[in-house]
């Protein structure tokens, strides 16, 4: 039998869209364009504070109003991913490189940085990639951090002309920085010293976090609250769902059966992560160009194993798939992807056996962090949605090697 060769996947797991593919969000888009981007533009510098729970998308919706900042408004878009940052020091190191790495949509721009921070540049590699001298990155981060409004205010200076109206920065991946009180004072800081400059820096700064994080740095300096339009990331519609296989599998000349367009969307739950894994999956798994409901079924089973693997803590893993609490994940799984659930609710289905474990459960997932007390007596709430987006296709995936088994052969 010969196989048709597989083009590029359009799905991108683990990683932020590309801004062709970027699909839904335009009331936060409108919303941070119209609030945040023109206002930039027009020289009025705004903060904004992207948040939604993890695997929703904040990232590529940077991503995205990056792109359209430079193309429509001409700010310059500098990324800075603050993942592996502990401190200040390393937050003005990775500005410092995130800087050095900007201005891939105008050369012009790029070039000019490069000029500036030619300290900072090795030679370039083999295929063409742009090496940097990281021990001087690292050794000049403290001095950025320090100076970071005037960091930024020359980056704008030296750009001017060539028709910039402003920056547009961003720092994501903050979980490691959010309960140091440095970090809050240090972004509050950047906000009010340029509110009293006397030459104000048109600048968007934009942090992306879940909404804990938010609040933690709210915790360690209040003042922190007042300075952020905050944006709220929610799961996509079904809709907007849709929208997103269907171009995605377009732009792979893939053909999708309603059933199976059904199946992905409603597994998928509206967070980008998932759809991507499971689109992916689907991709690969098809072998005729129509990704069919047998397809899209396997794909979710592929789509539960990473999800487990790549996004839930392997404690939290392995308790999930003990055998002593198959039941009652298949009570919880059953009431579908709500983050809420009521104790009495899950006891319902289950024999006097599996009740005794339901205690156990319960404080075990507590002590773990993946639940919490609600503010109802019996009441539950998953502190992880993607924790509850795993039972929910762990579940799928049971009942489906169930059905396979108890099939007659053919």
């Amino acid at each position: 039998m010969t196989i048709p060769a597989k083009g590029k996947s359009q799905f991108y797991p683990g990683q932020p869209v590309p801004v062709e593919l970027f699909a839904g969000r335009r009331s936060q888009i409108k919303h941070i364009i119209t609030r945040g981007i023109h206002q930039v533009q027009l020289g009025h510098p705004v903060a904004v504070f992207v948040q939604g729970e993890y695997g929703i998308g904040k990232s590529s919706l940077a991503g995205f109003l990056q792109w359209h900042a430079e193309r429509e408004h001409s700010l310059h878009s500098i990324y800075a991913s603050l993942g592996s940052a502990e401190t200040l020091d390393d937050v003005g190191a990775g500005v410092l490189e995130a800087t050095l790495r900007s201005g891939a949509l105008d050369p012009s721009r790029a070039e000019k940085i490069k000029e500036w921070l030619a300290k900072y540049v090795g030679e370039q590699s083999l295929f063409g990639l742009l090496t940097l001298h990281t021990e001087v990155l690292k050794r000049d981060g403290p001095s950025i951090a320090k100076g970071m409004l005037p960091f930024l205010t020359e980056a704008f200076d030296r750009l001017r002309d060539t028709g910039i109206n402003g920056l547009f920065l961003v720092l994501d991946e903050i979980n490691g920085l959010a309960g140091d009180p440095k970090f809050a004072r240090f972004v509050k800081g950047i906000v009010d010293s340029n509110a009293i400059s006397r030459s104000q820096l048109p600048l968007l700064l934009m942090l992306c976090g879940v909404e804990e994080r938010r609040r933690e740095m709210i915790r360690q300096h209040q003042p922190i609250d007042r300075i952020f339009d905050v944006v709220e990331i929610t799961p996509m519609s079904k809709q907007e769902m849709k929208d997103f296989f269907e171009l995605a599998f377009k732009t792979a000349q893939v053909g999708v059966q309603p059933d199976a367009m059904e199946l992905m969307t409603d597994y998928s739950a509206g967070f980008p992560k998932i759809m991507h894994l499971v689109g992916d999956a689907a991709y690969w798994q098809d072998q005729d160009g129509i990704i069919t409901k047998d397809d899209a079924v396997e794909a979710l089973l592929i789509a539960a194993d990473e999800v487990g693997k790549k996004y839930v803590d392997q404690q939290v893993y392995r308790a999930l798939r003990s055998k002593d609490y198959h039941s009652i994940l298949r009570s919880i799984a059953e009431t579908g992807t709500a983050l809420s659930f009521r104790r009495s609710e899950i006891a319902r289905g289950l024999t006097d056996s599996q009740k005794r474990k339901l205690n156990n459960f319960l404080q075990k997932m507590k002590r773990l962090k993946v639940i919490r007390s609600g503010d109802v007596k019996g009441e539950y709430l998953f502190n992880i949605r993607m924790v509850r987006l795993y039972i929910w296709l762990e579940y799928l995936r049971r009942q489906q090697t169930k059905n396979k088994k108890s099939r007659p052969p053919t």
